[in-house]
């Protein structure tokens, strides 16, 4: 049996979860686990993730929150058998490196997207370049993000972005509400493109950047590449694994 820590949200259900788990199968500190069981929902995961990224553990979610898509099903039997017999999925983060008006340089990573939003009632103005090559001299919108295979079913689906199975190692960039080009649906690119955003117009229509819920006001440019160098390890159990679920999401 593999040694455990088991964290868990603020939330009751997940909080009792915790305590119950611990006390049944044990648990260690993080410093000596070899597998971490995250208890909550999908932003709770991202914490975890994010918390953990140093460390390389692969991390066993468990359902304890609202939608769950990155979480197993909830259940207290056999969870040493349910972590052996679990699939791993290993997802890239994005690097984000915003610039602001103030010319504060900020750097954050994001597991699902980064995006940027309107910070007032005026549309944004983003020029778009791809690999140091100008792609969209101007796009004017709510906003724009870059989002991951794993962030795909997230905002970029709400915004009626692509769903991108895990291992098509393309990026997804999606227009939020797009006034000019107003047929513009976003584009797909390469896991190892560099995109950037650069605001026009940043005074007057003011644009925050956001890295999984990491933001940053006033920005003026806003670099996106994905991190090979940092890896994130999700368990899943069989047959109900990221890649499933993302093909199964296409056909509710």
């Amino acid at each position: 049996m593999p040694s455990l820590a088991f964290l868990a949200s603020q939330s009751a259900p997940a909080q009792a979860a915790r305590a119950r788990l611990a006390a049944r199968y044990g648990e260690v500190p993080l410093t000596r686990a070899q597998v971490v069981v995250a208890l909550g929902g999908d932003g709770f995961m991202l914490e975890t993730l994010h918390a953990t990224q140093a460390r390389d553990l692969p991390v066993y979610g468990m359902n304890r929150g609202t939608v769950g898509f990155l979480m197993n099903a909830y259940e207290e039997d056999a969870l040493p058998q349910r972590i052996e017999a679990a699939q791993e999925t290993v997802l890239n983060p994005l690097r984000m490196q915003a610039t602001t008006l103030h010319g504060v340089e900020q750097e954050a990573l994001a597991i699902n997207e980064v995006s940027l939003l309107r910070q007032g009632a005026q549309a944004a103005r983003l020029r778009i370049w791809v690999d140091d090559k100008l792609r969209m001299q101007e796009l004017v919108c709510d906003g724009a993000l870059v989002a991951t295979p794993a962030g795909s079913t997230a905002y970029n689906y709400s915004a009626h972005g692509p769903i991108l199975p895990v291992g098509a190692d393309v990026l997804a960039l999606t227009a939020m509400a797009a006034f000019r080009p107003r047929r513009w649906r976003g584009a797909l690119l390469p896991k190892g493109a560099q995109v950037r955003f650069e605001v026009l117009e940043p005074e007057k229509r003011p644009v925050m950047a956001d890295a999984d819920a990491q933001s940053v006001r006033d920005v003026v440019t806003v670099d996106i590449r994905s991190e090979p160098a940092i890896r994130h390890r999700l368990l899943f159990d069989p047959g109900h694994g990221l890649d499933e679920r993302l093909i199964r999401e296409q056909f509710v």
